[in-house]
């Protein structure tokens, strides 16, 4: 799009650019003044959405009616798909307008950071001219790092800048240019008085005000519904839903939707008061595929069917974490008065790198040379739209591409790629790869020429990145905060092993581990502080069930059950739900015969034994084979042995 100011002198060219078919064509958008300032941008993205959860596709659950006046009002994308799976690769994608074949944050550690000078909106935005501001969780480089935003082209960002930070809502503190900002009264996990998301929205909408008489891009990428599932109960949204006779936590997340849809409007809102609603873009979307939070016997794809179709039942395979669809296809909605005709629903073909080209042109900025996205801004206005000719998405040993309606994906990286054709298949159930050999070998070229290995940021000094994951849980200042009652993630004091009738755990040694992460090693299961835990490796290369650990205890011991504690900070990622317990002579058979006990625990911070007949062996095992909220983690705070 040419900008308005420019539109006289550029004419010309810009109608020969429209001729030529390519990627460069401009469109230019009809305004009445030639001196009306370029538009702002406004870009709001919820946290882990499912695409089947606005009430605008149908959801029988959730309210969002402001969304569904944006999408009404608007156009509303069909299939546009995240940039990875997981929280941080995706807005590494979103940032940068590369795909996860290029870009530097491909792994979901929570503050891997971008290489210093690295392109983004930001940047692409502020030399245009642009008051540039963030509002949410970065998650593409911790404090102490090169990745973080004020280096890459924001005025301002406030939230958190480590997802793990980001889980919950009551921090002591969130982050405004790398400089702590305090919240009265938090005490983390769920304890204290200051909901975070409401600071955060307000400053959003501060930077809106204050910026109002010059272009701007106000981008908010808002933790809800994601993390510890709090909302404080005076909010009007969980008035709507505290009496349904739903799992405490499936209202919780419902109501924390409908705040953020409540939000949304204030925001349309306040561009209105400003009198700025017509020379600005704003789209919602959410951020990548949705989970199955919440799944019984009766909704065996999730409470909320985030990725089932409410009307026919026609599901999307997968959900956030992979590459089948479920883990890609998000809600997307733009809303622009004037420039984009009210009512229209597209199934133009975008990703997330298509981001930074489309505001780019909208901008009249020029995108970088090295973005692999496209810009839609002639779908946004109903002209003719260049397609991609492939789309590319990895994820450790992931890989898909994506070319027109054919989808082919390595779930693994030593396993067979798989072939579907979506206008058929949506729901990614029948390989035809065996019979579409030729199309399926002209994609695998592609994934080969999209990788290159990745290259990350740099880091400083990383104390306060590791200070901002340890304010998640607010150690050792735990409280109710102001949900009242326990839910989801709540916490109150660190919770301790039972004295009595356990085998002393000194000069055990762990002689076999699946996997670990750096700053959460296997060791800390059998540490005694139970304020430190294990958890598996969940970054580029993540592991999945099922999750062991051997332990040598020294010598034979007579063992009559097995106690294990979940994580005592305020979530619940990698809590044991089934599980074995084994005992033997050998740590290289262990594991191979029958249990000596098996479990089902549920999600308490306490406590929980699995009683096994007396048996005596030297090793002991145990084997995680899923988790309480249906993730591929697994975590512990402490695991002891009873016996003698």
């Amino acid at each position: 799009m040419s900008p308005p100011f420019l539109t006289a002198l550029c004419l010309p060219l810009c109608l020969a650019l429209v001729q030529c078919h390519t990627a460069e064509v401009s469109t230019s958008v009809e305004h009445s003044s030639l001196s009306k300032k370029p538009p702002n941008i406004v870009f709001i993205m919820a946290d882990e959405l499912g695409y089947y959860e606005l009430s605008c596709m149908g959801n029988p659950n959730i309210k969002t009616p402001n969304i569904d006046k944006m999408a009404a009002n608007g156009l509303r994308f069909t299939q546009c798909l995240a940039g990875s799976p997981l929280c941080a690769p995706t807005r590494g994608c979103l940032l940068t307008g590369k795909h996860s074949g290029h870009t530097s944050v491909r792994s979901n550690g929570g503050g891997t950071p971008m290489r210093a000078g690295e392109e983004t909106i930001g940047s692409v935005l502020k030399r245009a001219g642009y008051a540039t501001g963030g509002f949410g969780k970065w998650g593409c480089g911790g404090r102490g790092s090169r990745g973080v935003p004020e280096k890459h082209g924001f005025d301002t960002f406030i939230g958190y800048y480590d997802q793990v930070h980001a889980h919950t809502y009551y921090p002591a503190y969130i982050v405004n240019n790398s400089e702590e900002m305090p919240l009265a009264g938090n005490k983390g996990g769920s304890g204290g008085k200051t909901y975070s998301h409401y600071v955060i929205v307000e400053e959003a909408k501060k930077f809106i005000r204050a910026n109002q008489d010059e272009p701007f891009f106000c981008y908010m990428p808002v933790t809800p519904p994601h993390g510890i599932f709090d909302i404080p109960d005076d909010d009007p949204a969980w008035q709507i839903y505290k009496d349904k006779d739903w799992p405490e936590s499936a209202r919780r997340y419902a109501a924390m939707v409908t705040m953020l849809d409540r939000q949304v409007g204030d925001v349309l809102a306040l561009l209105r008061e400003l009198g700025v609603a017509d020379n600005t873009i704003v789209m919602f979307g959410g951020d990548n595929g949705g989970a199955d939070y919440f799944k019984d016997k009766d909704h065996p794809r999730g409470f909320h069917g985030a990725n089932v179709h409410p009307e026919t039942g026609v599901e999307f395979r997968g959900k956030k974490g992979n590459l089948y669809e479920g883990g890609l296809r998000v809600p997307m909605v733009a809303y622009w008065p004037g420039q984009i005709r009210a009512g229209r629903v597209s199934d133009h073909l975008c990703y997330f790198p298509d981001l930074l080209p489309t505001f780019a042109e909208i901008a009249g900025a020029k995108a970088p040379d090295d973005v692999d996205g496209l810009s839609f801004l002639p779908e946004l206005l109903g002209e003719t739209q260049k397609r991609h000719d492939y789309l590319y998405w990895e994820l450790g040993r992931q890989t898909a591409v994506r070319m027109g309606s054919w989808k082919a994906i390595r779930p693994r990286s030593n396993g067979a790629w798989e072939l579907y054709d979506l206008t058929k298949d949506v729901s990614e159930a029948h390989d035809v790869s065996a019979a579409n050999a030729d199309v399926l070998a002209r994609m695998k070229a592609f994934a080969t020429a999209a990788h290159v290995p990745v290259q990350e940021g740099d880091w400083g000094d990383r104390s306060l990145h590791e200070k901002d994951r340890r304010a998640k849980g607010g150690r050792g200042n735990r409280g109710r905060g102001r949900r009242g009652k326990r839910g989801r993630g709540a916490q109150g004091e660190v919770k301790q092993l039972p004295k009595k009738g356990l085998i002393s755990r000194d000069g055990w040694k762990l002689v076999r581990i699946s996997s670990e992460t750096i700053s959460k090693v296997a060791k800390n299961a059998i540490d005694g502080d139970p304020r430190t835990h294990w958890h598996t490796r969940f970054d580029q290369d993540m592991a999945k069930h099922p999750h062991e650990l051997v332990i040598d205890m020294g010598a034979v011991r007579e063992v009559t059950g097995f106690v294990y504690m979940a994580r005592q900070d305020g979530g619940w990622n990698g809590s044991f739900a089934k599980c074995e317990f084994f005992v033997g002579d050998s740590a290289d058979t262990i594991g191979k015969g029958e249990p000596a006990a098996t479990a089902t625990f549920g999600k308490k911070k306490v406590a929980q034994t699995a009683k096994c007949k007396p048996t005596k062996g030297r090793f002991v095992m145990l084997r995680a084979l899923s988790e309480v909220n249906d993730g591929p983690w697994a975590s512990a705070a402490e695991f002891a042995v009873k016996g003698r």
